[in-house]
């Protein structure tokens, strides 16, 4: 991920793409299928991204309890 798309501020999918068609520029098919599926691409990378953060920090967890214990 770029660092751009990472200092984006968090706006939901659902009204990103409500500005996307309701925006001031008008797009072509073309144009706003690209742009749809680049913005869903994003989105699902964020959240994929943050499942593993979820997933890693848990498992980090795990391990400083497993090294108490011991």
């Amino acid at each position: 991920m770029t660092q751009a798309g990472a200092s984006r501020p968090h706006i939901p999918l659902q009204d990103r793409l409500r500005q996307l068609l309701d925006g001031p520029v008008a797009l072509d098919k073309r144009a706003l299928l690209g742009t749809l599926y680049a913005e869903v691409s994003r989105y699902e990378t964020l959240a994929y991204a943050a499942g593993w953060n979820d997933a890693l920090a848990t498992t980090a967890r795990r391990g400083a309890r497993q090294d108490e214990d011991a």
